[in-house]
């Protein structure tokens, strides 16, 4: 009996601290596309947008970001962040889960994961310090993930974390944080994925099939048993209620945090979303106007790469892209969110992948994910430092580089297309990447080499005039022919992991 009274008094204090947003005056006006200020130069179609935007060449030198997946569902801490879906799926290994440790799911459903998520120990200007020291150079939250809780100050979503939870505006301290350390700031949104997101709750026994909770299970669900008309079974869908609540939280996001990028889950870019999407891309890109900033969307299909920056999830390209791209990925193998027993990758795993990326003229916005009181795990931690401390030797390759003619050489065919990061590509000595730097040309060794080494794409039909191994001191023996460059490496390794040649070319 306690135990039902004490669930009944949490559910009362939810309720109530919900309805507090509700009360605000501001409303996104997502009938125009202008700015407040009037401004109105992108309409909401590719041909305008096409003709008016440009990839900023702030997001082209930055090359390395953080992702951060934080939420709710770090609470259970079990499988990964989709737990909010299978926790209603009785063939889950997340179901069994569930019921065993906490109740039948008419008793406890996700919302009551909500007051668990106290963010104790959060600390923005910690992660920024940590950031900095990673060589990390924009910094991007999860704003909102499928679960439909917010993480920051909403006024159209009453399920968020200055209402409930941690009673905190997490997005806008970590905004305040970044700009105070330099970073570029921006935010990803996975609000179009939550109209379907909780449909297995609404065919058995839960709290999901209580249109109380609709605002925060999602607008696809008639709670008779499945999906709304609107949302044909068997399709992972959207309706127009679910459009219009986007909209209505994207264009908050732009008002509220004016981020300098916003990234996108898959959703918006499926038919008949696109429509919506394009009115959101122009509304963005003509309040970054009034701003005097230059703002980046990454998607992962559906618009061109020339009017956002197209991105590859937990996965690389096999060959250097015209337009500016992006791998977004995470450092645990398992989960974006924080589980508790994830299996992390090393950083030389981290570091190739990063150099193959940038070489084919691509970004790597690199996940971690906190732990529920808001402390990032010693695992991960050290993962990032020891990137950075490779960047601090080698970063010169990196930051502001551009591709070569050719990304790379070698005789281990790495990984491409998504969702095959996991595989780490097991690189030799022989396996090149470039990158260039004004006149400069950079060649990236991915392992080391204590024999002689030939770089067969500098053959004598480019004049070397000086080469050197950054952050070694040592004299570099070479000579070139036609067959190539051949090298020598010093006697003592500068880092631990890829090797960068600094080769000067005569002009």
């Amino acid at each position: 009996m306690r135990k039902v009274l004490k669930h009944l008094l949490i559910l009362f204090l939810i309720t109530i601290s919900a309805c507090k947003s509700e009360k605000s005056s501001y409303k996104p006006d997502t009938s125009t596309i202008k700015s407040p200020q009037g401004t109105e130069v992108f309409k909401p179609d590719s041909v305008s947008i096409a003709q008016n935007y440009k990839i900023p060449e702030w997001f082209r030198d930055a090359k390395f970001g953080v992702f951060i997946h934080w939420g709710v569902y770090s609470v259970p801490a079990f499988g990964n962040e989709w737990y909010p879906n299978l926790m209603y799926s009785k063939d889950s290994e997340t179901y069994k889960h569930h019921i065993k440790n906490y109740g039948e799911l008419t008793e406890f459903g996700y919302k009551d994961f909500i007051p668990m998520f106290k963010a104790e120990n959060f600390n923005a200007d910690e992660w920024m310090s940590l950031f900095k020291e990673s060589g990390i150079k924009y910094v991007v939250p999860v704003a909102e993930h499928h679960d439909g809780f917010s993480m920051y100050n909403s006024a159209v979503n009453k399920w968020n974390a200055v209402n409930m939870g941690p009673k905190k505006d997490i997005i806008g301290e970590l905004k305040a944080a970044s700009q105070k350390h330099g970073f570029h700031f921006g935010l990803s949104s996975h609000r179009a994925e939550n109209a379907w997101f909780y449909t297995a709750g609404t065919k058995i026994a839960s709290d999901v099939q209580n249109p109380t909770y609709r605002s925060l299970y999602g607008q696809c669900l008639d709670y008779a048993g499945g999906y709304s008309p609107e949302c044909p079974e068997g399709t992972i869908s959207f309706n127009q209620e679910s459009m219009d609540q986007w909209l209505a939280h994207t264009y908050e996001l732009v008002d509220l945090y004016e981020p300098e990028l916003i990234w996108f889950d898959w959703n918006i870019g499926k038919y008949p979303f696109q429509p919506t999407f394009y009115k959101f891309m122009a509304y963005y890109y003509n309040n970054a106007m009034d701003w005097n900033k230059e703002v980046v969307v990454n998607t992962k299909f559906g618009f061109g790469d020339n009017i956002q920056v197209f991105d590859i999830e937990r996965g690389k390209s096999d060959e250097i892209r015209k337009f500016p791209w992006q791998t977004d990925t995470s450092i645990g193998k398992k989960a974006w969110g924080y589980i508790k027993n994830e299996t992390n990758k090393s950083p030389n795993h981290i570091i190739d992948d990063l150099v193959d990326i940038v070489s084919k003229n691509g970004n790597l916005l690199l996940n971690i994910g906190p732990k529920p009181d808001g402390t990032i795990t010693q695992e991960q931690q050290k993962v990032l430092i020891d990137i950075g401390k490779w960047l601090k030797v080698n970063g010169e390759a990196i930051y502001e580089s551009r591709p070569w003619i050719k990304s790379g050489e070698g005789v281990v065919v790495g990984t491409s297309g998504e969702h095959t990061d996991n595989k780490e590509s097991k690189y030799t000595s022989q396996d090149i990447r470039f990158t260039t730097k004004g006149d400069d040309l950079y060649a990236i060794f991915l392992d080391w080499s204590d024999e002689e080494l030939t770089i067969r794409s500098i053959d004598d039909n480019f004049k070397v005039s000086h080469v050197t191994m950054l952050g070694s001191d040592d004299d570099i023996e070479w000579s070139q022919s036609d067959e190539g460059l051949q090298v020598s490496f010093p006697k003592d390794r500068p880092t631990e992991y890829a090797h960068t040649l600094k080769i000067i070319l005569k002009k």
